[in-house]
């Protein structure tokens, strides 16, 4: 038969189990707080997390296409239709800056682009400075070519600077006028 051999335990001390549970209690608060903390500066980096980031920003518009737009600087007058080309400065980015294309006075046909850069010159107007968030289903979405400098389902940001439109059967008369004046035969004595 074996034997038990008891450890006398000590009574504790008046209070103790009190200030027990208060520490665990403040160390469960501190882990939370710190949890906390560690976790704030976290960001979604899918494209639906950063349009929702971005929208918090302070002057960011969403449209209900989920475009997103700031005006930088507000232009004068009315803005371009789908009917439009319109001359403009541009910088197209990815969400990490870096820049894919850009361009001065490039001539672009409104109807012409991905859906949220012609959405977003329809809200410009002449002037007007603006920056566009396109979320992927505007843009490109997985319709890029595989090596490019777009990635498949990138969010696009555009630096815009509206200089100028005017309309499609417009640009077409001015430019059947300018062929007509290069085929004229020159004026005799010439």
């Amino acid at each position: 038969m074996s034997e038990i051999t008891a450890v006398p335990l000590r009574p504790i001390a008046k209070g103790s189990l009190v200030k027990l549970w208060l520490g665990i209690a403040v160390a469960l608060l501190v882990a939370a707080g710190l949890a906390y903390v560690g976790t704030r500066g976290v960001v979604d980096k899918s494209p639906a997390g950063f349009m929702a980031a971005n929208a918090r920003d302070e002057g960011v518009v969403t449209t209900k296409s989920g475009l997103q737009y700031k005006i930088l600087e507000a232009g004068k007058g009315d803005s371009p239709t789908t009917d439009d080309v319109a001359l403009i400065n541009y910088t197209g980015m990815l969400i990490d800056g870096k820049v894919f294309d850009q361009n001065e006075r490039a001539p672009l046909e409104v109807a012409g682009v991905v859906p949220g850069f012609s959405e977003g010159l329809q809200l410009m107007q002449r002037g007007g400075k603006y920056r566009l968030w396109i979320p992927p289903q505007l843009g490109y979405g997985s319709d890029v070519p595989a090596g490019g400098p777009i990635p498949k389902d990138s969010i696009l940001v555009f630096d815009v600077e509206l200089l100028d439109y005017i309309s499609r059967a417009q640009l077409m008369q001015m430019q059947q006028m300018q062929q007509m004046q290069q085929q004229a035969p020159a004026p005799a004595g010439q």
